[in-house]
This record gives structure tokens, C-alpha cells and sequence, in this order.
């Protein structure tokens, strides 16, 4: 088989191919053979007519057909392999010749990825964050320690204080009618949570257990049920008890309580690390964020459509992935969100287009510096994925022997060594920045469990 690629615009290219007569014949010969079981032939046994005759009874073009249909995916393969091109959508194929004893020719015309000139990418200038830990971020974390380690205590008398948990009863009323969903009994309200409607917490501070009180609040104009949106309801409130967290004192026992150290002073040393840590990496993501966003918008670049699809897709996929991680669907999401998934792939287009954009721009990257994946560092990265789940060396194998799984891995190797790359390639320029916070941020790496010490 010979095939030729020549782009005629700027994304698209059309491929001309040609296959062996010799080849076609055969087809042409397996066509009949299928065909000719699926024919009654009068004065013959069904798929023992003769060739010649089955041409004239069914039409030559019939079997023709059948063998084109049979051709075609694997020689525009083959072609897609020889030229080296990148297919990003389904081909327009034409049959330019198709007979007996005669080379078949085809022409498919194809959307491709779009050929990246690539810019300036090394020595990008990037102000290294700073990934200092201020005292204040490590008292913090010693205070969210305290706070999940708390102990409740349930109080049948008392005042309520903002940070308690109300065990309530409660009815609501609007224009002095009770309404779906406004009432509950020993419902447990956290106040300052914000869960109620806006001013409902704060009315039932200083309320006293076993009090009752009317609560007057209004509900949002944008509030889901419709026929409440806007009114003013009253609830009437009966505080029944008290459930307030007791704190452990910041001491050597809290830290032998609540971790693998015998002193608050080695607490306080692991706590500072994994915040320093977790700061690095934060400012490692922004430094890399930043030399790829400049790269990116230093290339002119059309991302055809249909690889914008795709990446939209992915995206969808990854977010119905965590919603439902949540416990919860897609279809609450966008109840909730008041929004249709067309919708939301519309507000999702043009960051599908940067998505894209990235990618093809890394893609290049790599090609242009040689960069791939080592058969020791796809073994490091499956038995990385493999430890995750808790799985072994039978596992890590099996992995290797998939290929969607070993692309997969490659992909990801491949990206990290030229992201690693672009890093060691910058130019940081020093100058005095506030500290990172070591908070996350979104679509980068999750940390937020790293301050978290390990318990015996």
C-alpha cells in the first residue's frame, strides 16, 4: 500500500492512498463469500452459486461494495500509521477507483492537530513564591487539630453560643400557612453554619434550653422552591439541649493523645513541617502554572473543534467523578445549580479551549526535547498507582500489560519530566512576595490532610 498526506488548510489534510490490486481482488473474493450465503439463487443451493452467476443475479457493484466497506477502515489506518499524521476527528473518505485487476484509490480528508510553532519556552521569567510558614498558619492548624479532636458534651440547661450545636423543634409558617419542609423535631443545628436561612442562627444566641422563640426570617429571591422565594416566614423555635464542644488543652498529653509524640514541642515541629511541605508544593504549582501560561499565550494556536469536544467531555467526566464521590448526581448537581448540561458545557467551552491548547503546546515540548518514558519509570509510576489501592506485584504487571493503561501512564510521565523541565529551565527572578499559604487552591494538587499526624 503507498499512502501521501498533504494539509490543504490549516488544520486539514487529505490523504491519498493506494492499494494493490492483488489486495482488492482478495476482498473482492471474501465479499462474494459472504454474500453469496445471504442470497437465495433459484436452481441453486443457498451459498453454492457460482461467482459469475451471483454477479449477474445480485449486480456486480453489490459485491464491490461489500469489499470497499471491507477495505477502507484498515487501508486508511494503515495510511493514518504511515504518514505520521494526527487524526483529532472521523474521515471524509472518496473512492476514487475500485475495479478488479486495478489498484483501489482513495482520498480521505481529515481534521488534525493543528502544527505547533513553538516560541521562546526556556529561561521564562517566574517570581518564585515564597513557601514560608508564618506562626500564624502553624497555630492554626494546632486549633483545627483541637477542634476534631473535641469532645461534645450534651447540656439539658444553659444559654446558646454561637459555635454550639441547638438540638431544635421547630415550625415554620408563611402568610400563617405551614409549608412543605418547615418542620422538624431534635433537628441538631451547629450555629454560625450558615445551613439555616440567612439571620436564623444568629435569632437563637442567647436563647436558653427549654425556651421557645419566634424566629422571623425571609427567604432568598432566588431560593429553590419557588412558591417560598421572597416571603417572609416565622418559626416558632423550642431549644430542647445543648450539644457544645469541650477542647483539650494544647499540652504533651493533647499531643500523645492525638498523635505518635510524647511533646506538644515535637506536635508542633511535625505540624510546622507537613505545612512547610505542603507551602512547596503550592509554590512549585504556581511556578509552573505561570511558565506555561506564558509559554501558551505566546503561540498563536486554532484548536479545531473537535478536540474541544473532547476535552470538554474529560472535564465533565471528572466533575461528575467528584460529585458523585460526594454522594451525590449529576442531576442534583444541576438542579442545584439551576443550570442544563448544555449549559454548562457552554460556560465550560473556553476553558476547554485553553485545556486544549496546554496540552497540544506540552505535546510539542516534548517532541522538541526528546522527552519519554523509560521502562523503569513506568514500572516507578504503576506501582505507585497499584499502592494506592493497597495492590501487589500481580497487579502492578497487569497494568503494564494493558496498553490504554500504559498510555495512560506514559502520558503522565511524560507531561511531569516537561513540566520539570520548563522548571529547571526558568529564570527566577528574586523579589520579596508574601508567603504562600499552604490552603489550596483549585485543579491543583489536594493537601489540605497533609498537616494531619500520624496516630499510633
Amino acid at each position: 500500500m503507498k499512502a501521501s498526506a498533504e494539509r490543504i488548510e490549516k488544520n486539514t489534510v487529505q490523504l491519498e492512498i493506494e492499494l494493490e490490486a492483488e489486495q482488492f481482488d482478495k476482498a473482492v473474493d471474501k465479499a462474494y463469500r459472504r454474500l453469496v450465503h445471504k442470497y437465495n439463487v433459484p436452481g441453486f443451493r443457498k451459498g453454492k452459486t457460482p461467482k459469475k452467476i451471483f454477479e449477474r443475479y445480485v449486480g456486480k457493484e453489490i459485491i464491490l461494495e461489500e469489499a470497499i466497506e471491507a477495505v477502507v477502515p484498515e487501508a486508511y489506518y494503515q495510511a493514518v500509521v504511515e504518514t505520521g499524521i494526527e487524526p483529532v476527528d472521523q474521515p471524509q473518505v472518496d473512492v476514487v477507483q475500485a475495479e478488479e485487476g486495478k489498484p483501489v484509490l482513495l482520498k480521505a480528508t481529515v481534521l488534525v492537530k493543528p502544527e505547533v510553532v513553538l516560541g521562546q519556552y526556556k529561561e521564562i521569567e517566574v517570581t518564585k513564591p515564597s513557601a514560608d510558614v508564618s506562626e500564624e498558619e502553624v497555630v492554626k492548624a494546632l486549633d483545627g487539630l483541637q477542634q476534631k479532636h473535641a469532645r461534645f458534651i450534651t447540656l439539658d440547661e444553659g444559654v446558646v453560643k454561637r459555635g454550639d450545636t441547638a438540638i431544635i423543634d421547630f415550625v415554620g409558617r408563611v402568610d400563617g400557612e405551614t409549608f412543605k419542609g418547615g418542620e422538624g423535631k431534635e433537628f441538631p443545628l451547629e450555629i454560625g453554619s450558615g445551613s439555616f436561612i440567612a439571620g436564623f442562627e444568629e435569632q437563637l444566641i442567647d436563647t436558653l434550653v427549654g425556651e421557645t422563640t419566634e424566629v422571623k426570617v425571609t427567604f432568598p429571591d432566588n431560593y429553590h422552591a419557588k412558591d417560598l422565594a421572597g416571603k417572609e416566614a416565622v418559626f416558632t423555635v423550642t431549644t430542647k439541649a445543648i450539644r457544645r464542644k469541650e477542647l483539650s488543652e494544647l499540652d504533651d498529653e493533647f499531643a500523645k493523645d492525638v498523635s505518635e509524640f510524647d511533646t506538644l514541642e515535637e506536635l508542633r515541629n511535625d505540624v510546622t513541617n507537613k505545612l512547610k511541605e505542603a507551602a512547596e508544593e503550592k509554590a512549585k504549582y504556581q511556578v509552573r502554572q505561570e511558565i506555561i501560561n506564558k509559554i501558551v499565550e505566546g503561540i498563536e494556536l486554532e484548536v479545531p473543534e473537535p478536540m474541544v469536544e473532547v476535552q470538554l467531555d474529560d472535564m465533565l467526566r471528572n466533575l461528575e467523578g467528584r460529585i458523585n464521590s460526594q454522594g451525590a448526581t449529576m442531576d442534583n448537581y444541576l438542579k442545584y445549580a439551576n443550570t442544563t448540561i448544555e449549559e454548562l458545557r457552554e460556560k465550560m467551552h473556553p476553558d476547554a479551549v485553553w485545556s486544549a491548547r496546554v496540552n497540544l503546546v506540552m505535546e510539542a515540548i516534548a517532541r522538541a526535547e526528546d522527552i519519554q518514558a523509560t521502562d523503569e519509570e513506568l514500572k516507578e509510576e504503576a506501582a505507585k498507582v497499584v499502592k494506592y489501592y493497597h495492590g501487589g506485584e500481580e497487579e502492578i504487571q497487569r497494568m503494564l500489560e494493558n496498553a490504554s493503561q500504559v498510555s495512560f501512564l506514559t502520558d503522565q510521565i511524560v507531561r511531569e519530566k516537561t513540566l520539570q523541565l520548563l522548571t529547571d529551565n526558568a529564570k527566577f527572578i528574586e523579589k520579596a512576595e508574601e508567603p504562600v499559604s499552604s490552603g489550596v487552591v483549585a485543579d491543583e494538587p489536594e493537601i489540605e490532610d497533609t498537616i494531619e499526624p500520624e496516630t499510633e
